[in-house]
């Protein structure tokens, strides 16, 4: 829905600027700057509002590198589910297209040619058609072979490999399905490795212990792309001189192979039973087993190996669940790897309300009544860390009730306070569960993590198959700084316990340079500015010098262009942080941390908001080739087309009225004390605060 040309935009609480606004910009003196800033605000926010579904939901392309769709090709081969001719020809087609001149494929936007995912996509292209005498793909297969074959691609993608035949089982990690049955205090558990591991990893372990394989003609396969016999190959982790741990993990792995075959077959059933029940029940509904494509894809082949036939109600709902995330363009198709509902939306709203859009507006409304009909208030996996916690959080994608996560639950909250929601009565009890989940989530460290309470073993990640070193869920400066950002705009001041500890991790957290490592957006821009951002709603004096070392380092790392931008491969070098091409996104994250800090009126923010202003492509607001978005540091990258939609509008919103009140649209809504809010995970709090005085005094 657009807002008419009679239906302005206008501000919340705070009069519209007008041409005078551009006086109080350093080097900007231009009249018509304040005018201009008002039409681009403006036309890009009513491009975002026509973007919002009936429902009341934003939801755009989130693209990742080119393995998932390379895997949904492969994935329809195992099921024996022939590809759509026309489905087949367009998925090939945008392959194809980002290979890279040297022959191989990367992980992101002008990255370096990664030999995993060169070997998937080649694979998949094969079976689409594309012959290994084809020009593209000799020179993919002379990469491979040059990088060292296909042998040295990561775990994931020898397992693959093993599931075609290409390579034998043996050379994947030993993984045993009996795994399921240890009990919590064992040196592994599913409860110490995160969401996404755990539902990766049951499936697989089906798999694991049938080690099926699906068998392809000799012109089908990918021998050409190992420089040894591949059924020759044994022991694929070598053991690695100065890592005690590791090798300690390696030498277990390798008794682990050597005796597997001796388990009990009683024994062996009843952890495959275990694990067949785990993958169903968290299969309901429909947005898959953990609504990630690589869990889903794992669990409606573990069922098939279970003997699940097509027509039963679990595989047709996982495949619905894949088949949904596959994106039609005019001439290419794509698989996502999820899909970014609640995000998308909470920040859409968050932009627009900045904006000038008021609260009472039929589009914020659908949205916030749509957000609140997406509350999870079951009770997931979660819930063994924190038994005695009720449920309330929200989670990332349409439908994933088992894993509500803490970045979207403190997101979506500061979209609703942003929207009036307190202010209805029967809403306020459903923002109380989601408050007292997020308070009642903080971890011992006094940070957050996304998914789980103390999700922190970090010596799980020397495991062989842990070798992509993102098991586990710890605690994360963005993710603390967004909780704690929530608290402060609920009124809670720096005397409030869980607050107080989570600014104390983030002070922990900060690099030497001043800036904040960024665990789910590319990377130090992004962590930078949602520490800054909750710095400042915690009451934080934001003149303290570890603050102005945040500042010093943001404006330090501006381009020549007036933006700013941050590669991939920063998770590589940190001495790459904060460098990198201009992006849309990234350039409004630097200006909202800075912003936050007060230098609203600085030269450099200044020079941010112009580089926007005239960088903007169109009604439709911002274009961005680059990845911005972190699954997997080193790994796993993900570019969200939403990204260079709302976050600018936001920023240069966010702009606009500081330079003409002074004032921020959270600074409005921000309360002075906690709502009347029922937190009963508060006296779990004050229990737990009087045992440790009492200690001390002891």
């Amino acid at each position: 829905m657009s807002i008419g040309n009679k239906e302005r935009l206008t501000l919340h609480g705070a009069e519209r600027p007008g041409s005078g606004a551009a006086a109080l910009y350093d080097n900007l003196p231009a009249p018509s700057a304040a005018e201009d800033l008002d039409a681009s605000i403006d036309e890009a926010a009513r491009a975002l509002l026509a973007r919002q579904s009936a429902e009341g939901h934003w939801v755009f392309d989130l693209e990742a590198d080119t393995t998932i769709p390379a895997e949904y090709v492969l994935l329809q081969r195992f099921l024996s589910r022939p590809l759509d001719a026309a489905r087949g020809e367009k998925i090939a087609r945008y392959l194809r297209s980002r290979q890279l001149a040297s022959g191989g494929w990367p992980l992101y936007e002008e990255g370096g040619p990664d030999i995993s995912a060169t070997v998937k996509t080649y694979f998949a292209l094969k079976l689409l058609g594309d012959g290994p005498e084809e020009p593209h793909m000799k020179e993919a297969a002379s990469l491979v072979l040059n990088m060292g074959g296909a042998s040295r691609v990561n775990v994931f993608t020898r397992i693959t490999l093993a599931l075609f035949g290409q390579i034998p089982w043996r050379t994947a990690p030993a993984m045993p399905v009996e795994i399921m049955l240890l009990p919590r205090f064992s040196f592994f558990h599913l409860d110490r490795v995160s969401y996404w591991s755990r539902t990766v990893m049951v499936p697989l372990l089906i798999l694991y212990a049938h080690r099926p394989v699906c068998r392809l003609g000799p012109d089908q396969g990918v021998r050409e792309l190992f420089r040894e016999d591949p059924e020759g190959l044994r022991h694929l982790d070598g053991f690695v001189e100065g890592h005690r741990l590791k090798n300690l993990f390696i030498a277990v792995d390798r008794v682990l192979k050597k005796t597997e075959r001796l388990f009990p077959g009683p024994v062996r059933r009843r952890a495959v039973k275990k694990a067949e029940q785990f993958t169903i029940e968290r299969m309901k509904g429909e947005g898959g087993i953990g609504a990630i494509f690589p869990a889903m894809a794992n669990s409606v082949m573990a069922l098939k190996v279970l003997g699940y036939e097509r027509g039963d109600p679990e595989i047709e709902r996982g495949l619905r669940a894949i088949d949904e995330l596959m994106v039609e363009r005019e001439d290419e198709s794509l698989c996502q790897p999820c899909h970014s509902p609640v995000w998308d939306t909470c920040l859409s709203l968050i932009a627009l309300l900045e904006a000038g859009l008021p609260p009472d507006h039929p589009s914020a409304r659908r949205a916030v009544d749509w957000l609140m009909d997406k509350q999870v208030l079951a009770r997931g996996d979660w819930a063994n860390r924190a038994p005695g916690l009720e449920p309330g959080g929200w989670a990332f994608q349409f439908e994933n009730e088992f894993y509500p996560d803490l970045d979207d639950t403190a997101m979506v909250l500061m979209s609703l306070l942003r929207a009036g929601a307190l202010e209805d009565g029967a809403m306020r009890e459903r923002l109380s569960m989601g408050v007292n989940w997020l308070i009642g989530m903080q971890s011992s460290d006094g940070g957050w993590g996304a998914f789980d309470i103390d999700n922190n073993q970090l010596y799980l990640n020397e495991i062989p198959f842990a070798d992509h070193g993102a098991l586990l869920d710890p605690s994360t400066s963005d993710v603390t700084a967004r909780c704690v950002e929530c608290l402060g705009m609920l009124g809670f001041g720096p005397d409030f316990e869980p607050l107080r500890r989570g600014v104390e991790f983030l002070k922990r957290e900060q690099e030497e340079s001043g800036a904040w490592f960024g665990r789910w957006g590319v990377n130090y821009l992004y962590g930078t500015w949602s520490v800054l951002s909750g710095l400042k709603a915690a009451g934080e004096d934001m003149s303290q010098p570890y603050v102005r070392r945040a500042v010093r380092w943001l404006k330090d790392r501006q381009n020549r262009d007036g933006g700013w931008g941050e590669t991939c491969d920063s998770y590589e070098d940190p001495g790459l942080a904060g460098r990198g091409a201009t992006t849309a996104s990234q350039t409004a994250w630097a200006l909202l941390g800075l912003m936050a800090a007060g230098e609203a009126r600085s030269t450099e923010v200044g020079r941010g908001v112009e580089y926007l202003r005239g960088t903007r492509t169109g009604p439709g607001g911002w274009e961005e080739r680059h990845f911005t978005g972190t699954g997997f540091p080193r790994v796993f990258y993900l570019k969200y087309h939403g990204y260079s939609r709302y976050f600018p509008i936001w920023a240069l919103a966010a702009h606009r009225r500081l330079t003409a009140a002074g004032r921020t649209l959270a600074d409005e809504v921000t309360l002075a004390g906690p709502a009347d809010l029922r937190l009963p995970v508060l006296e779990r709090i004050k229990r737990k605060a009087s045992k440790r005085k009492k200690g001390r005094k002891a």
